[in-house]
C-alpha cells in the first residue's frame, strides 16, 4: 500500500510555511493533574487542536488524527504558564500527512525566553464530506531544517508501516496456530 502521489499528479505542491501556526493557551488551575502541574492530557488535546488546524490549513478542508506518535514530555508544564504550540506538515502521502509538533512553555508574567517542554508527531488524513480519504498537495520544503524534518519523517513513515506489518503477520500466525487473542 502506497500514500504518495504520482509524480505527475495535478495538486501544485504547497510551501511549508503555508499551513504553519502557533496556538498559545494560558495554564490554569482547571487544567491540573493530582501533583499540580498541567495534565498531559491537556497538552496533548492542544497538540492534537494545533496539528489540526495545519493539516486541514494544508489540504484546504477537513483533515481527522489518524495516529499519534512519539509524544514526549521533557518538562512539567505549571500553572500560570503560557504554552505556545508551534506545528507544521513535515510530510505528505496521497491523503496522508505528518504533522511537527514542538511545545514551548514561558512564565506569563516573565521575560525569561520560552523553554521546549514536549513535542509530538501525528498522521492526518484529509477526509472528504462522506469522510473518505482524499487527495492533499504535496509539501515543499522551504528551508534546510524542513528538508531535515521531511527526510525524517520519510524515516518514521517507515517504520510505522514496518510495525504494522510485524503485527499483522504475527497476528495471522497466532491465528493459523489456533492461538486466540
Amino acid at each position: 500500500m502506497t500514500d504518495q502521489l504520482p509524480p505527475d499528479s495535478a495538486i501544485e505542491a504547497k510551501p511549508t510555511s503555508a499551513s504553519r501556526t502557533t496556538l498559545s493557551h494560558i495554564m490554569t488551575g482547571n487544567d491540573t493533574n493530582l501533583l499540580g502541574t498541567v495534565h498531559g492530557g491537556v497538552i496533548m488535546k492542544l497538540v492534537d487542536d494545533a496539528a489540526g488546524a495545519v493539516a486541514g490549513r494544508h489540504s484546504g478542508g477537513p483533515a481527522v488524527t489518524a495516529s499519534m506518535d512519539e509524544m514526549v514530555f521533557l518538562e512539567p508544564v505549571r500553572v500560570g504558564d503560557l504554552v505556545h504550540v508551534k506545528a507544521q506538515v513535515n510530510w505528505t502521502g496521497r491523503s496522508s500527512m505528518e504533522v511537527g509538533v514542538r511545545v514551548l512553555a514561558e512564565r506569563w508574567n516573565e521575560s525569561t525566553p520560552a523553554q521546549q517542554v514536549g513535542s509530538a508527531y501525528l498522521v492526518f488524513a484529509a477526509v472528504d464530506a462522506e469522510g473518505k480519504p482524499r487527495a492533499v498537495p504535496p509539501v515543499r520544503p522551504e528551508t534546510e531544517r524542513d528538508r531535515r524534518r521531511h527526510q525524517e519523517a520519510q524515516i518514521r513513515r517507515t517504520h510505522r508501516l514496518a510495525r504494522r506489518r510485524a503485527i499483522m503477520e504475527l497476528r495471522e500466525r497466532r491465528a493459523a496456530e489456533g492461538m486466540q487473542d
